[in-house]
């Protein structure tokens, strides 16, 4: 059983009515939307542009479509090939939201926000969260990155851009098709074919699938589980067949737990919702058994995690087009 519940409605993704109230708050949503569309497009709401090329990577449907694992893919393809990049964000549920902040592998979840200070424990470069993603990207620069990725941002029309990537959960899709707060959609799905590419998160399917005509599939590769409290990491392979608490506080945490049970695994889940505030009494489950939790989760943990936990970071894998294209599209940009 869950000691949590994630805050997606159940209509989004399933077959339950949608209630009368979102019905008909949803053309309300979609109208402000469109209206606030309209006027960027006509100028009326400026952009603003910094002086490096802005990748931006985000999805329309609510509800977590894998945009942190491929955000990391993509910054390290980009080191590979010559660039500096930065990272700019939001940094969601952090503290005190409206002050801008830079964020390294000491800053705290609380203070930079989950995802932000994973992907600068995991790759060491510069991160900035600022509701102004424009305004992050421009100190992004000044900083002397020659690239900024956005990991989240596609609705934040405020920042210009030069390539948008929209991220698409492979196995909800856009769920029931509707507009918030009747649907999980944040813009019309037309809006993806605005986008220059098309990633579709196929989790950890043992072979690729499920893509359509100009979609990219991206899988999710896990093979070890990291001690949080230190020490040496442990195959994934070695809790086949053993009974684990199994804890995911992402957009999609069934995701998480079929990964571990495709590999034999004997889960108990605890699902949490996305962004959660850990405390210590949310990780005892009355029993000893081992602890596995999401790289995202295991960043809020860390201050309080005991010998029993885990962290199971995953690594995206696209095919090597993909990476052509990308990086074909941006070195005409440099």
């Amino acid at each position: 059983m869950s000691k949590g519940a994630p805050r997606t409605p159940a209509w989004w993704f399933g077959d339950a009515a949608v209630p009368v109230w979102a019905r008909l708050l949803a053309p309300v949503y979609a109208g402000v939307v469109a209206l606030r569309g309209h006027l960027y497009r006509t100028g009326l709401l400026r952009q603003r542009r910094v002086e490096v090329p802005v990748l931006v990577i985000g999805n329309l449907a609510a509800g977590g479509a894998g945009k942190t694992p491929l955000t990391l893919a993509v910054v390290q393809k980009l080191r590979e090939a010559g660039w500096r990049p930065g990272v700019a964000s939001r940094g969601y549920g952090r503290r005190d939201e409206g002050v801008p902040r830079w964020v390294t592998a000491e800053t705290a979840p609380e203070e930079g926000g989950d995802e932000p200070v994973l992907i600068a424990r995991r790759l060491a470069v510069p991160v900035r969260v600022d509701r102004d993603r424009a305004a992050a990207a421009r100190a992004l620069a000044e900083a002397g990155c020659d690239i900024v990725v956005c990991d989240d941002g596609l609705q934040h029309y405020r920042l210009a851009r030069d390539v948008e990537i929209e991220v698409v959960d492979g196995t909800r899709r856009y769920g029931n098709g509707r507009m918030l707060p009747a649907g999980p959609l944040r813009e019309p799905v037309e809006r993806g074919r605005c986008c220059d590419f098309r990633v579709v998160n196929l989790g950890h399917a043992a072979e690729p699938g499920g893509t359509g005509f100009g979609e990219w599939p991206m899988q999710l590769q896990s093979r070890a589980a990291l001690p949080i409290a230190g020490g040496r990491p442990r195959a994934l392979a070695s809790y086949i067949g053993i009974r684990v608490h199994a804890v995911a506080g992402i957009g999609n945490p069934q995701r998480f737990f079929d990964m571990l049970r495709a590999l034999g695994v004997g889960v108990v889940p605890h699902a949490f919702p996305d962004h959660h505030a850990y405390r210590a009494e949310d990780l005892e489950f009355g029993n000893d058994l081992p602890v596995l939790m999401t790289e995202k989760d295991a960043v809020k943990c860390a201050p309080f995690a005991d010998a029993r936990c885990y962290s199971v970071p995953v690594d995206a894998e696209l095919p090597a087009a993909f990476w052509v294209a990308l990086l074909d599209r941006l070195a005409r940009l440099r």
